[in-house]
Formats: C-alpha cells, sequence, structure tokens
C-alpha cells in the first residue's frame, strides 16, 4: 500500500515541497553553462613546488594536504590526506590515462537549394573522432552565411588567435559553379581544421554552437510542440558530438540529456529515461548548485519509483544537499528544458 512518503502516493508532496523554499530560479534560456576548469585547477602553483626554504628541495616527507575530490568520484576519498608528493604522482598517473579527443573535418558533398527569394549552397560537414572506428559520426549541413557568421563572432573574441586563419571570400557572382563550389569545400575544410586547432576557439562558445545550435534549437522547438519522437530523432544525433566538443567540461551537455529524459518520461519509456539521467547526473557529478540539479534529482526518484529501483538512495541525496547548499528552485525538470535554446 502506498504511503505518503513514497513518490507517486496522493499525500507525497515530493522533495520539492520537503526541500525547497523562496521564489523560483532564473532560468537560462540560450543554452548549457560555460566551460570549467579541468583537473590541473585542484593543485594549485604552491602543490606544484613545496620546497625546503634552506635546501631548495622537496622536504623529505612531503607535507600532508588534506585534499577534497568533489568532481572525481574515481579518485581519493573526500577527504583523503596526501602529501605533496603523493598528490602530483596521482595526477601525473591520472593524466597518463587522459587522450584528447581529436575530431577531423570532411566537408563530403554540397547541394544548390532554390527557395522562393533565394538561392544557396549548403555544404555537408561530417565530423568523425580520430583513434578508433567511430560508430558516431556526425553529418550536418551550412550554409555559406553561417561559416561568416561563425567567423565574424569569432572575430570578436579571438581576432589575435586566428589572424593567419584564412577564410573564404565571397563573390558577387559564380557562386553556383561546380569549380566554386569545389574550391569552398576545401577552403571550408582547411577553416574549420585550422579553427580546431586553436584550444580556446574549439573549446568556445561560438565554435560548439556552429556546430550544434541549429539542431538544437529545432529538437528543443519540437519538445516545446509535445513533439517527442521527432526532438529524439535530432537529439540522438547531436548528443554524440556535443560530447565529443565539451569532453573538457561535460556539464555543458546537461540540459541536452535532460532533455532526452523528458522526451522518453513522455513517451512512456521509464527505463529509457533514467538510463539518459544517470548519464546527466555522471555530468553534474557533484556539482549541488548548478541550476538542474535538484530538478533532474526529483524527476530520477520518481523514475525509480515508478521501475521499482532504490529512490530512497537518490532522496537523502537530494534532501542532504539542500541542507549543505539550500537552493530555492520552483521549477520541474521539464518547465527547466523548455525555456532552453529559445533564440
Amino acid at each position: 500500500m502506498a504511503s505518503p512518503e513514497h513518490p507517486g502516493s496522493p499525500g507525497w508532496m515530493g522533495p520539492i515541497a520537503q526541500c525547497a523554499t523562496g521564489t523560483k530560479q532564473e532560468a537560462a534560456a540560450t543554452g548549457p553553462d560555460l566551460p570549467c576548469p579541468g583537473p590541473d585547477e585542484h593543485l594549485g602553483k604552491d602543490s606544484h613546488r613545496s620546497r625546503d626554504p634552506q635546501k631548495g628541495s622537496p622536504p623529505k616527507g612531503g607535507r600532508r594536504h588534506t585534499v577534497r575530490f568533489a568532481g572525481n568520484p574515481g579518485g581519493p576519498s573526500p577527504n583523503s590526506s596526501m602529501t605533496t608528493g603523493e598528490l602530483q604522482e596521482y595526477w601525473r598517473k591520472e593524466k597518463r590515462g587522459w587522450r584528447r579527443v581529436k575530431l577531423l573535418f570532411e566537408v563530403a558533398s554540397a547541394r544548390i537549394e532554390e527557395r522562393k527569394v533565394s538561392k544557396f549552397v549548403m555544404y555537408q560537414i561530417v565530423v568523425i573522432q580520430t583513434g578508433s572506428f567511430d560508430s558516431n559520426k556526425a553529418v550536418l549541413e551550412r550554409r555559406y552565411s553561417d561559416f561568416e557568421t561563425l567567423q565574424k563572432n569569432l572575430l570578436k573574441t579571438f581576432r589575435e588567435e586566428i589572424e593567419d586563419v584564412v577564410f573564404p571570400k565571397k563573390h558577387l557572382m559564380g557562386n553556383f559553379t561546380e569549380e566554386m563550389i569545389s574550391e569552398r569545400k576545401l577552403a571550408f575544410k582547411e577553416y574549420l581544421s585550422l579553427l580546431y586547432a586553436i584550444r580556446c576557439v574549439r573549446r568556445s562558445r561560438e565554435f560548439i554552437d556552429f556546430l550544434t545550435r541549429p539542431e538544437l534549437r529545432e529538437a528543443f522547438g519540437c519538445l516545446r510542440g509535445g513533439q517527442y519522437t521527432r526532438a529524439l530523432d535530432i537529439l540522438v544525433r547531436v548528443v554524440p558530438l556535443q560530447e565529443k566538443l565539451t569532453a573538457h567540461c561535460p556539464v555543458m551537455v546537461v540540459p541536452t540529456l535532460c532533455a532526452m529524459l523528458v522526451c522518453h518520461r513522455d513517451l512512456e519509456r521509464p527505463a529509457e529515461a533514467f538510463a539518459v539521467g544517470e548519464r546527466a547526473l555522471q555530468c553534474l557529478q557533484a556539482r549541488e548548485g548548478h541550476r538542474y540539479y535538484a530538478p533532474l534529482l526529483d524527476a530520477m526518484i520518481r523514475l525509480a519509483y515508478t521501475l521499482g529501483r532504490d529512490f530512497i538512495s537518490l532522496q537523502k541525496r537530494l534532501q542532504e544537499s539542500q541542507l549543505r547548499k539550500p537552493t530555492p528552485w520552483g521549477l520541474t525538470l521539464k518547465e527547466l528544458t523548455v525555456r532552453e535554446y529559445l533564440y
């Protein structure tokens, strides 16, 4: 028999009612959060240079530090005491296991599209990951004006960094000849490859948005319109590329994963919704202050109860999070996701 303490029971008010008070949290409508610092920031400058002031060498036993690894569940325990040497050795081992995702860009084909008042060329871009067989290669289409917008946006922030990157010139005539299209295919391939080679550019919002935002806007528009199957079809194609582009900061893909959860749930596929939610929680890790953290946990609690899984631990996790860092929120996960990619 259901009790008021269980999700789905008539008397259960949910973690939102139990844990949160205050006004509704303001939701950003322009996409995921900005990139976050990488593991190097855990060390800091001093931990690399712990020296004996007299001999200029590290202390024999090393000074002990109490280190918190909130964002690395596979690392040392939350309050691990390690010497400077032990800490440096740990991160050296970690870095040996890291492999930067490297992407290759091909402009595979092009087609001329004619509309009532315009005519333009659509270039098909194929993005693949190197180093192993990539079963999730991304295929997308962009026109010259899309590339031009990217160039203008990058110049606002990275003018010096991209000063040697040549952008294909615009021509008033001859844009639809076979020779011009072939020339631009090669030029755009070179252009994207050169941009990707610049670290600050490939991690920038402008570059990532160029490759993912049009598809994400369409998918989130379908979500808002209740076209969940269509939204999922698009999201399933774009998420692998988004994950590769944001490997330096996985939290950026959380809104997209949460949109997939909402679609699966509203299509009455709780198992698939729960699996996607677990991926989103893994991306968030211990970022309890993130605007998606509490609504996502609330949705996962309800899904776990529906599936007969352990929802008590998720409920406890949410309650403890609110005790440590109270975060007022009043939006459900769906209400939060439908506000993304409005423009």
